[in-house]
């Protein structure tokens, strides 16, 4: 494995505890500030809006930066916002906080994934992808667990700071062993833009809000759910993170793989996996060994689908993918803010705290019809005599030819 890909597993090792620390946290920071389960939720939802407007604003401010440079900036921007979280005087802090380590999110994956893909053979992109995903998947089950047990056995400020160390980590893995002559941005900002007029490029991200933020509405509320419904003490919530990050490197292992093989249909595998896993958890909430398993269920069809979905847009916009590849991971997001928002909304409105897991059930089937669109989509243009450019834009066969000449 190239070292780049390490230090870019560590920096995306502290992403992650930071991005899903707080589902283990949620009932001791609601309890800190004296608020309740749903508002004390917008910490998920602040920080998944903060990718969504950071990802392409750091992105485009960073275009004369390398991306070594920029890999730098963000990881000591994530260490700021860490400790303003972990420092907060009120919940208002709190949030600003998280948003600000947030605006790091969207585009240290985005322009990491590049990085990723550089250091390897074509052929081997997506394991890249995959295994700089690694680290974000290992935070679910290290990272998280042990900042749920440091918040239950201390306070949850101390796992903020212990996050904001794991920043310090990630910036010296990235000085050190990322190589800067692999770092430079190749594309100006309006033709970056460009890409975003391929339909097939909004159609991949579409994919992403629907697909992966269905996981986000059951796991936000994923404590309240196995202490309230299922009956395990709060404790149990460190392990059963755990089991959640156990099934996310599971599935985003193996559909590295077969990603670099059938991209499509193991999106289709994953996708329905995950709605179905998420449909029954409405059940199997009631029980805890069934839970459990629905658990790491929901991590590997969950974190099945990162890999093609990230790739998919990669690829349709590769002649200038900065941009795109950053907005993937804020539409990952806004698909997360989106489902902690609806959940948040149907426990308000007295369904129950299983009542999540129903939208993201059905968050994740209406991306696998986007994803059925996109296909055909795609197949009618090729039977129309057209191929993908570089950019994913489609254009005709014969002027391919030309443009490959």
């Amino acid at each position: 494995m190239p070292l780049a890909l390490l230090a870019l597993a560590i920096g995306a090792f502290g992403i992650g505890t930071t991005e899903f620390a707080v589902m283990g946290l949620l009932p001791d920071i609601a309890a800190g500030f004296g608020v309740s389960i749903p508002l004390a939720g917008y910490a998920t939802t602040v920080y998944a809006l903060g990718v969504v407007i950071g990802a392409p604003l750091m992105t485009a401010l960073g275009t004369r930066l390398t991306r070594k440079q920029m890999l730098m900036m963000l990881m000591g921007l994530f260490i700021v916002g860490n400790v303003l979280t972990a420092v907060a005087p009120v919940f208002g802090i709190v949030l600003l906080g998280r948003i600000v380590s947030s605006f790091t999110h969207g585009a240290f994956f985005g322009i990491g994934a590049l990085v990723a893909a550089d250091v390897v053979a074509p052929e081997k992109r997506a394991t890249a992808i995959s295994l700089m995903f690694s680290g974000l998947t290992l935070a679910n089950v290290v990272g998280v667990p042990v900042g749920t047990m440091l918040g239950q056995r201390y306070d949850w400020r101390v796992t903020f700071f212990a996050i904001a160390a794991l920043g310090v980590i990630g910036l010296l893995g990235v000085v050190k062993l990322v190589p800067a002559q692999r770092a430079k941005a190749a594309a100006s900002i309006g033709r970056e833009l460009a890409v975003f007029r391929n339909p097939q490029v909004g159609l991949a991200m579409l994919m992403t809000v629907l697909g992966f933020g269905g996981v986000f509405a059951a796991v936000t509320y994923l404590a309240s759910m196995m202490t309230e419904v299922t009956g395990f003490a709060p404790s149990s919530v460190i392990w059963l993170t755990a089991v959640f990050g156990l099934g996310m490197v599971v599935g985003n292992l193996i559909s590295g793989r077969f990603t670099d093989r059938a991209m499509m249909p193991m999106l289709y595998v994953s996708l329905t996996g995950l709605a179905l896993a998420l449909a029954a958890f409405t059940f199997t909430a009631h029980n805890k060994v069934a839970a459990t398993i629905t658990i790491a269920l929901i991590g590997a069809f969950g974190f099945a689908t990162v890999p093609p979905l990230q790739k998919r847009v990669m690829d349709q916009a590769a002649a200038a993918p900065t941009l795109a590849s950053a907005g993937n991971i804020a539409a990952f997001n806004f698909g997360n803010a989106l489902a902690a928002w609806l959940g948040g909304i149907v426990i308000s409105a007295g369904l129950g705290f299983t009542a999540p897991n129903w939208v993201g059930a059905l968050m994740t089937v209406a991306a696998l019809g986007v994803a059925l669109i996109a296909s055909a989509l795609e197949r009618r243009s090729t039977g129309r005599g057209q191929v993908p450019a570089a950019g994913g834009t489609a254009v005709a066969a014969d002027e391919a030819v030309l443009v490959a000449d």
